[in-house]
């Protein structure tokens, strides 16, 4: 089982909680969310270190949020659909939430998350 801690971020004049689930060491980042039950709304798995993902083996499409090692958004790829890659040379970790999720919290490119210490 995974560790899982609470953050909150403000991101377009609102907070915002996540309960993410910390895929830190190797055989964690290898496995990410494959065999796991879909994100619900407010759940996340922050894989670090990571720069680029893939869906093969998924049921369902996430929102990937590749994220700077000071906890700034470099890109949000929305909807990430089965079979497919993503990345970004300059991020240092990847967040994944539940297709839609990224939106409902307002996380765009230039907001903070409180990843940077994690």
């Amino acid at each position: 089982m995974l560790k899982t801690i609470p953050i909150e971020f403000e991101a377009a004049a609102a907070v915002h909680r996540l309960d993410v689930m910390l895929a830190t060491t190797t055989l964690a980042r290898m496995r990410g969310l494959l065999a796991r039950p879909p994100l619900r709304g407010g759940q996340a798995m922050f894989i670090s270190p990571c720069n680029l993902i893939h869906t093969l083996g998924m049921a369902y499409a996430i929102d990937v949020v590749f994220v700077r090692r000071d906890g700034l958004v470099l890109k949000v790829a929305r909807d990430v659909g089965r079979r497919r890659m993503r990345g970004h040379w300059g991020a240092a970790s990847v967040l994944e939430l539940a297709a839609g999720e990224a939106e409902r919290c307002a996380i765009a490119p230039g907001v903070r998350l409180p990843l940077g210490a994690l």
